[in-house]
């Protein structure tokens, strides 16, 4: 496995806790693995075996309703894992996992990871913060749901995706509309109407290019009470 890739491991969420030591017993016995755009990863009923981290790329965790609807779970980046908990208890995965892009992913069997907690217990409160990570997003998902606009969803949407912190910003859009809406929890034309709206709040998008004004104008945005933001176009 490329340095880099170890070193993006390195500093995941699920190992940056875990000594150094531990660390590299840990990726010795890993291995990264290319997927192409619209690849399977696995599907939902699989048995799970392992643990993936995000090397490059995006990934998505999507469940089909019965009704033949699929629903995005959650979407992953660079230095993001995802797997951990049913991993470890030998259980069928939830969700079906894709490739958004071309991606890389590192993968590290879970039989290696419960070895090591065996030995080293320390190792598993890394479990158990990368677990609680992925509870608090889909809390946050949750919230948004329920809280917000669809306008101020995707104003929130392109807020973590800008990495700055004040004035103008350019934003790519890393996948298609319809997965982003699928994220957001929206229909692709609710999704068009919410960057419509978002125009009067100084977002223009071109393409897979969205443009901010003025970052702090729309996080006020965002913060604002959803009872005002319906009466604002």
């Amino acid at each position: 496995m490329k340095t880099e890739f170890q070193t993006i491991a390195g500093r995941s969420l699920l190992l940056a806790s875990v000594p150094q030591e531990i660390r590299g017993q840990l990726l010795a016995g890993a291995h990264s693995r290319s997927f192409d755009r619209g690849a399977t990863i696995f599907l939902q009923g699989e048995r799970a075996t392992a643990i993936y981290i995000v090397a490059e790329g995006w990934v998505k965790l999507y469940r089909i309703a019965p009704n033949g609807a699929e629903a995005i779970v959650g979407t992953f980046t660079k230095g993001s894992s995802f797997g951990e908990a049913v991993a470890f208890r030998h259980d069928t995965y939830p969700v079906s996992a894709e490739a958004v892009t071309d991606c890389t992913l590192i993968r590290i069997e879970a039989e290696i990871f419960l070895r090591m907690i065996r030995e080293s217990p320390e190792v598993a409160i890394s479990i158990l913060s990368a677990t609680f990570a992925h509870l608090h997003s889909l809390v946050a998902q949750v919230e948004q749901l329920k809280a917000q606009t669809g306008a101020q969803r995707v104003a929130e949407f392109l807020l973590e995706l800008s990495g700055c912190t004040e004035g103008p910003c350019e934003v790519t859009l890393p996948y298609d509309k319809v997965l982003i809406a699928g994220r957001l929890g929206m229909k692709p034309e609710s999704l068009s109407r919410a960057f419509a709206r978002l125009k009067a709040h100084g977002v223009s998008v071109r393409q897979n290019m969205a443009r901010i004004e003025d970052i702090e104008t729309l996080r006020e945005y965002v913060e604002e009470d959803p009872a005002l933001a319906w009466s604002k176009p």
